[in-house]
């Protein structure tokens, strides 16, 4: 008689309950996207209008915010990270973990109101502008309501996210490989280029990736420090759920939005090797 696999009965809470929080409402979702417009009953009565205002409303200009958004929030990230990962991994290790706390911290406070802490120093006649009162020519400066200013809150939001994957990648670099290197004449740029970003690309890829992904669906920095600046897609998702009651359209929107993730996602995984990857670290551990 085959033995059960405890292994598989020990995980089936877990299974039925992401089966029924997880799956279950994406596939509602999907299901809504293909109903006629402002339907709120499930029927076989399936129609593309939801997509097909996609192109007609001009989503796709919001979805293209979006898009630009979470990339210049990843590219930024990436750059202002680097250095403080690896300070934290390499330079100062036994302050990491002080560091690690002050910046969780602040995580545990809602991001609306550390955006609306923002506000109260750049909205006009805030702090900054009380600062830059004494300089010619900024008298009452307006400092919010603009793209900039946006792509500073989202920095502001992601920062931990890309940081502490980011660390993690690079204290795992070999420093007897990154010795080695330097001992056979390397510049600080090749043991860079050779060395260590190859070695700490797991956690480069996967704090990017986390940080693209969440800045792809972000919708209060926009909205707190932006007004109507910009508008980003996944504000228009949430006006077609609650003020316009079209929950088919909300659906599609947001099937739409799963899509390019998961695509953008796939193609990532294409080309790298997550098991290699992550194989190789913990070797290294």
């Amino acid at each position: 008689m085959k033995e059960k696999n405890p292994g598989l009965l020990l995980a089936l809470p877990s299974i039925i309950v992401l089966f029924l929080c997880f799956i279950v409402p994406l596939l509602l979702v999907v299901l809504y996207s293909f109903q006629q417009p402002y339907s709120f009953e499930i029927s076989a009565d399936f129609s593309l209008l939801n997509f097909i205002d996609f192109f007609g409303e001009e989503y796709y200009s919001s979805l293209g915010w979006s898009v630009l958004l979470a990339f210049l929030t990843t590219v930024i990230l990436f750059l202002l990270c680097y250095p403080c990962a690896y300070g934290m991994a390499k330079v100062f290790p036994k302050a990491s973990i002080w560091i690690t706390l002050l910046l969780v911290m602040p995580i545990f406070v809602t991001s609306n109101i550390r955006l609306f802490g923002w506000t109260l120093i750049l909205l006009k006649g805030g702090y900054l502008s009380y600062l830059t009162s004494w300089i010619p020519g900024m008298e009452n400066a307006e400092f919010l309501y603009n793209f900039p200013i946006i792509l500073m809150g989202m920095v502001y939001i992601y920062f931990p996210f890309m940081l502490f994957p980011m660390e993690l990648g690079i204290f795992m670099v070999d420093d007897e490989a990154v010795e080695a290197a330097i001992d056979l004449g390397a510049s600080r740029w090749q043991v860079l280029k050779e060395v260590e970003l190859p070695m700490a690309s797991a956690g480069i890829f996967i704090g990017s990736l986390l940080v693209f992904v969440l800045s792809l669906g972000a919708m209060v920095e926009a909205q707190v420090l932006g007004g109507s600046t910009v508008v980003p897609f996944a504000d228009d998702i949430h006006h077609a759920f609650s003020f316009q009651q079209n929950w088919p359209l909300g659906s599609a929107l947001a099937v739409i939005l799963l899509a390019i993730t998961l695509v953008l996602i796939g193609v990532v995984l294409r080309y790298v090797d997550l098991d290699k990857l992550l194989g190789s670290r913990a070797k290294l551990g």
